[in-house]
């Protein structure tokens, strides 16, 4: 079955950085447009990124733009996020998901921004 596990999270100060990774399985990852999504603390999901299935096209919402970076290793079946210059507003469960709405994610990990 379709198995995703992120890993990656913690507790950093604000301007510091991140790489979250996810494990994928169960399906063929190569194949399949990838995205990142969180959920911050009374607050619904939100899509934070995409990448198309060979990493050529990216895509980001406006709050990350030009300080997150999606990248895949299909060959390793993972996907990741590098986040820096993080912010306070950042803090969230952060889950990969096989679609933007994030119905199907992993279990999420968590990242705290705070000082």
């Amino acid at each position: 079955q379709v198995q995703l596990v992120e890993s990656g999270g913690g507790l950093v100060q604000p301007g510091g950085s991140l790489r979250l990774s996810c494990a994928a399985s169960g399906f063929t990852l190569s194949s399949s447009w990838m995205y990142w999504v969180r959920q911050a603390p009374g607050k619904g999901l939100e899509w934070v990124s995409e990448i198309s299935s060979s990493g050529a096209y990216t895509s980001y919402t406006a709050s990350v733009k030009g300080r997150f970076t999606i990248s895949r290793d299909n060959a390793k079946n993972t996907l990741y996020l590098q986040m820096n210059n993080l912010k306070t507003e950042d803090t969230a469960l952060y889950y990969c998901a096989r679609d933007r709405l994030g119905a199907v994610r992993g279990q999420g990990t968590q990242v705290t921004v705070s000082s």
